[in-house]
Parts: C-alpha cells; sequence; structure tokens
C-alpha cells in the first residue's frame, strides 16, 4: 500500500467526474476525423488573422493621420473578434457532427 498521495487537481478532477457520472453526462470523445478538421480549421482561421493583420501594418505605414490610425485599430479589433467568432463557430460545428 505505498500508493503516492493524491495532488489537489486529481482530487478535484476526481470529484468533477464523479459529478458528471452522477449528473449523468458522459464525456463524448472526439475522433481522429473531427481531430484534423479542428486542425485544419484552426490552421486557416490563424492564416486569415496573420494576413489581416499584415494589412494592417501595411496600412498603419501609410497613414499619417492620426484619427486615420485610430480608425484603421478598431477595424482592425473588430475584425480580429469578427475571424475568431467565425472559427469557434466552425469547430463547435465540427464537435457537434458524429
Amino acid at each position: 500500500m505505498s500508493q503516492t498521495p493524491k495532488s489537489s487537481f486529481e482530487l478535484a478532477m476526481e470529484r468533477l467526474r464523479q459529478a458528471d457520472d452522477e449528473a449523468g453526462v458522459a464525456p463524448s470523445p472526439l475522433t481522429d476525423a473531427q481531430k484534423t478538421e479542428i486542425a485544419e480549421t484552426r490552421r486557416i482561421y490563424a492564416s486569415r488573422l496573420a494576413e489581416r493583420e499584415i494589412l494592417h501594418q501595411d496600412a498603419l505605414r501609410k497613414a499619417n493621420d492620426p484619427a486615420v490610425k485610430e480608425l484603421l485599430d478598431e477595424e482592425l479589433r473588430r475584425d480580429r473578434d469578427r475571424i475568431r467568432g467565425d472559427e469557434e463557430r466552425a469547430v463547435a460545428k465540427l464537435k457537434e457532427a458524429r
């Protein structure tokens, strides 16, 4: 009986698993195909975001007016939020697909 003591993390995870079991919540593992599709989707959205940031940097270099730069920054923020939202929705859709 030389079991090592469990960490607080391990104890918390056991309690969460037990609560899930009592509530009837079963983990739904992703298939390998879903994992591959999700990874590809994340790569696509990361490249879209990188492209948008490159275009933003180029526009900032050309802008001389601080007001224009502020508008460009706000536009980038909106685009980032939109792209990340699109990514989250696409990943959620892939996770739900069975």
